[in-house]
């Protein structure tokens, strides 16, 4: 099965220490269900140096599981789950099930 997200997408995450952040979909990994959110699950990595980065210690966002994310309504801001319908020039979209509102460009 595949995911509801894409990349650009926004999110708002609905479990976990990050619960109710808002933020934009950088990366999905759809054979693992797993979303990178824009300052979301943010961890902090210990980075060796090399030539053409410093070391130190550098703050990076984490994948979270697809599951913990619902896409955000474009009229009001919350949470809503995601539909599809055919248009009338034929494109599948997916639309906003709170509103009805399509999410695709």
């Amino acid at each position: 099965m595949g995911l509801n997200v894409k990349k650009g997408d926004q999110v708002v995450v609905l479990a976990g220490k990050d619960k109710g952040k808002k933020g934009e979909v950088i990366a999905a990994f759809p054979k693992e269900e797993r979303v990178v959110v824009q300052g979301v699950n943010v961890v902090k990595r210990h980075q060796r140096q090399t030539p053409a980065t410093p070391g130190g210690i550098v703050e990076k966002e984490a994948p979270i599981h697809v599951s913990n994310v619902a896409h955000v309504d474009p009229k009001d801001g919350k949470a809503t789950r995601i539909g599809h319908k055919i248009l009338e020039d034929g494109r599948k979209v997916r639309i906003a099930r709170r509103s009805g509102e399509v999410i695709d460009r």
